[in-house]
């Protein structure tokens, strides 16, 4: 069970990437992009067709970051420019990138022009290549004997290395999304997302921002699907459905554990959903009458709760803040009254 969950946690950790180009998207530019079932297949598969091809791993993941912002830009353009509704636009990319994935894998084969999916089971990725180095410092045997000691467990994981490079990863992510959404172009894109009337007034560019933003989020995306395919070694063309759901999910679920009061918070709470989100999933996938085809039911369920959940508790809270309120006007009439009697 253990190794399970420590699985999910990596994975999680991964996810939270796609999970704050989410966030940026529909919480900060208040944009529903459907964009990301498409752009987070679109990173993978060209991260995948380029490690099949023998380029760098790294190099691999930044083109795929580059191919996702593209494909968020064109969603911008299509809302901006051709005056598409925002629903309409990310799901009109989204069916083109489907057709467009399936071309971008169909370069890792000479005899094909589309492929459906790319297996990485020998090659090199950002994960093997932290690992050649990670066990050089001999830090895995003795993670590895502490978590037995400790917690008296039978078994424990092959390696610590992955989770720690996908932590740092995610880590950096969060706080260049902190500093970026401070700075003065954060600041306008957060505006925008606000009330794009007002600041247009300002002579902001809102077109240019919401593509802008858009780009960021999708590249964000992409990154996500690249480092996913790595670390699953294959990309698929069917990866990405339901990813939006998944991201939605680890929003709802952050937003409503760890609240919203500040930037530095709310990514955090982004991430940490993310992670709750994967245990949820791995701990759903446990129980005996319930199978892997269940997934997107899970997922569906997983969503349904944290919509619902929160506002039930913001309104028994509500409720008891409105009793506190009359009680303590009661005792103030009636304090009122017993001084009036010991007047008269």
């Amino acid at each position: 069970m253990f190794t399970a969950l420590f699985g999910s946690v990596e994975q999680g950790i991964i996810y939270a990437i796609m999970a704050l180009g989410v966030y940026l998207t529909f919480r900060v530019l208040d944009f529903p992009d459907l964009t990301v079932d498409g752009s987070f297949v679109t990173g993978a598969a060209t991260a995948a067709m380029m490690i099949a091809l023998g380029y760098n791993p790294i190099l691999a993941t930044l083109m795929a970051i580059v191919a996702g912002f593209i494909a968020g830009c064109m969603t911008g353009l299509l809302h901006t420019k051709g005056k598409i509704n925002p629903l309409l636009s990310g799901i009109l990319m989204m069916i083109a990138l489907y057709s467009i994935n399936l071309r971008i894998m169909g370069l890792s084969a000479e005899n094909a022009i589309v492929k459906p999916n790319i297996p990485l089971m020998n090659a090199d990725t950002i994960f093997s290549q932290f690992q050649s180095f990670w066990s050089s410092l001999g830090i895995d045997a003795a993670l590895t004997s502490f978590v037995k000691d400790s917690l008296g467990l039978q078994t424990a994981p092959g390696t610590w290395g992955t989770i720690f490079v996908v932590l740092i990863i995610t880590l950096i992510i969060k706080f260049i999304a902190d500093w970026f959404l401070k700075t003065e172009v954060g600041l306008a894109i957060r505006a925008t997302g606000d009330n794009k009337r007002m600041i247009r007034s300002f002579s902001a560019n809102t077109d240019g921002l919401i593509v802008l933003g858009l780009g960021l989020s999708n590249a964000l995306v992409a990154f996500s699907g690249a480092l996913i395919a790595q670390y699953s070694k294959f990309a698929d063309a069917n990866m990405g459905i339901g990813m939006i759901v998944i991201g939605l999910a680890s929003v709802i679920i952050g937003e409503a554990i760890f609240g919203t009061k500040t930037i530095f918070r709310t990514t955090l709470a982004v991430v940490a959903g993310a992670i709750i989100y994967r245990i949820i999933y791995a701990i759903a996938l446990r129980i005996d009458w319930l199978d892997t085809s269940d997934m997107k039911l899970i997922t569906a369920i997983i969503v349904v709760l944290a919509l619902v959940i929160p506002q039930l508790v913001d309104k028994r809270r509500e409720k008891k803040r409105k009793e506190k309120r009359r009680m303590e006007r009661l005792d103030q009439q009636r304090e009122f009254m017993q001084g009036g009697d010991h007047l008269a």
